[in-house]
């Protein structure tokens, strides 16, 4: 089904929507089906300017950024939120910090299809309103109990950027275009996380931890409003719908059908029944696509690790070194940095690989193309985890564990912004319901995982439990190198009807 709408979003057809029916040319318009005016139809949004491409992409990316922040702005002010609410539980307060995530789980699942019902627009713009109402609230939290609640409901909130952002890539940018823009956008995900300790860190020691909410909240508000003003509906059945409701009173043709879904039920048609079906869809491609699902168990082990350590970096460079929690901040530097060398990498690389690939399969261009480097970038997770972990163990040097944490970031991303792109290209038309499974994995490996961090580390101690995650991540690099060997054919096999 996705590879039939794909050919639909590009198929060119010559209706004029000046002319009366009986002078139309041959056409979609002929066998009462609407569709693009032809490949260069300035309504479609492959066709938007590039400077419109590029104000959307940063808006999008910026305020995914800033949702992803918040998720750990929080890390480094947890001691003070405990003695502001007489908390001596440490679970509770590693939850207060991944209770966002969990929101980021819950969020994609009815997300995702209402941005295939109503548009991106309104469905982005709506979440990103919600995420600021319970930021406000987390700012305003009487108590514990209270704050968490409201972290969830702001993670909930939060999630739209996470699984329409890829959406709008797809609608935006054909695949040979990608990899740059989910580069630019993955940015946001994993540079945010980074960011939060750091600013949080300062802000929550100078100013109260409360001030770690403020400061989101007042720059959600700024970005939302530019996203209202910006932003453009880009879903590319939704456009046709509006188009073929306006032809159909313009031209007193009831008969018209949207082209993307004129072959569907009548049923099926109803915004109940889209709805019902969107929120199963991405349970659906978890569980009958082998490629959604290791995929999703990949990117969500590794999200899983990078959550753990957010939430004891802190507690480890407070007890161990000595620093003041302002300072804790700074730890989180050596995976930004390896971020940053990743993204620059995958940005560089990722579009070039696949045009030259493409070009020795004889210009024939397969999603598995994105793959071939992943394998380089999965061998750099365990080898980060045991110099982190040993280093630590051994109370060396403050600047050894932060570097040890550099080769994270660059494999993080170096993992996450292919296989992401990966996904858009194997489902364009169900992009971000195919994202939204993957995010709402992700997110729920992010809240749960770092909550048993406390108890294995004690357990095992740095060295070694930080070498038990090692292993697991070794388990895991041989994933990307089958998918290359025998992704089509399991494409092929497991086609998914949606």
């Amino acid at each position: 089904m996705g590879a039939d709408l794909e050919k639909h979003l590009s198929r060119k057809s010559t209706q004029k929507d000046h002319l009366p029916p009986e002078k139309y040319p041959l056409s979609d318009l002929d066998n009462n089906l609407v569709g693009w005016d032809s490949q260069d139809d300035a309504a479609n949004p492959r066709n938007f300017p590039t400077k419109r491409k590029a104000i959307l992409l940063g808006l999008v990316s910026a305020m995914t950024c800033v949702t992803a922040l918040a998720s750990t702005i929080f890390a480094p002010g947890i001691p003070l939120v405990n003695a502001d609410f007489n908390n001596s539980s440490q679970l509770l307060g590693s939850f207060a910090v991944s209770v966002f995530i969990l929101g980021f789980a819950i969020g994609p699942l009815f997300i995702s299809p209402l941005s295939e019902i109503y548009g991106r627009y309104i469905v982005l713009n709506t979440a990103n309103v919600f995420f600021c109402a319970f930021t406000l609230g987390c700012a305003l939290g009487p108590n514990l109990g209270g704050l968490i609640g409201m972290r969830f409901l702001a993670g909930v909130g939060g999630s739209a950027c996470l699984t329409i952002g890829t959406g709008v890539i797809a609608d935006m940018f054909v695949a040979a275009q990608r990899g740059k823009a989910v580069a630019v956008y993955s940015m946001g995900i994993l540079f945010g996380p980074i960011l939060g300790p750091i600013c949080g860190g300062f802000i929550a020691q100078r100013a109260g931890w409360r001030w770690d909410m403020w400061t989101v909240l007042i720059v959600g508000c700024l970005l939302t409003a530019a996203l209202f003003v910006f932003n453009r509906e880009t879903y590319h059945a939704v456009l046709l719908q509006r188009k073929t409701l306006r032809l159909r009173k313009e031209l007193n043709r009831p008969d018209l059908q949207n082209i993307l879904t004129f072959d569907k039920d009548a049923a099926a048609l109803t915004p109940f029944r889209i709805l019902q079906t969107g929120i199963t869809r991405p349970l659906k491609m978890l569980t009958r696509s082998p490629i959604v699902l290791f995929c999703s168990l990949y990117m969500s082990f590794l999200f899983g690790l990078l959550f753990l350590l957010f939430t004891t970096i802190t507690p480890v460079f407070i007890e161990t070194y000595g620093w003041d929690p302002e300072m804790t901040g700074l730890a989180y530097l050596g995976i930004g940095l390896g971020n940053f060398l990743g993204i620059g990498f995958v940005a560089k690389t990722s579009d070039a690989t696949i045009i030259r690939l493409a070009k020795k399969n004889k210009g024939v261009y397969e999603p598995e193309m994105r793959l071939p480097l992943c394998v380089f970038f999965g061998l750099l997770i365990p080898i980060s985890l045991f110099w982190y972990g040993w280093t630590t163990q051994n109370h060396t040097h403050w600047l050894l564990p932060i570097a040890s944490l550099i080769p994270f970031g660059f494999g993080l991303m170096g993992i996450f912004a292919p296989l992401q792109t990966y996904m858009i290209d194997c489902f364009p038309a169900f992009a971000a319901s195919a994202i939204a499974g993957l995010t709402a994995l992700r997110c729920l490996f992010g809240a749960l995982l770092p909550l048993a961090g406390p108890t294995m580390y004690q357990a095992l101690g740095l060295g070694w439990g930080n070498s038990v995650l090692g292993f697991l991540a070794v388990a895991f690099i041989p994933v990307p190198a089958l998918l290359f060997r025998f992704g089509k054919r399991v494409r092929e096999r497991w086609a998914l009807v949606l």
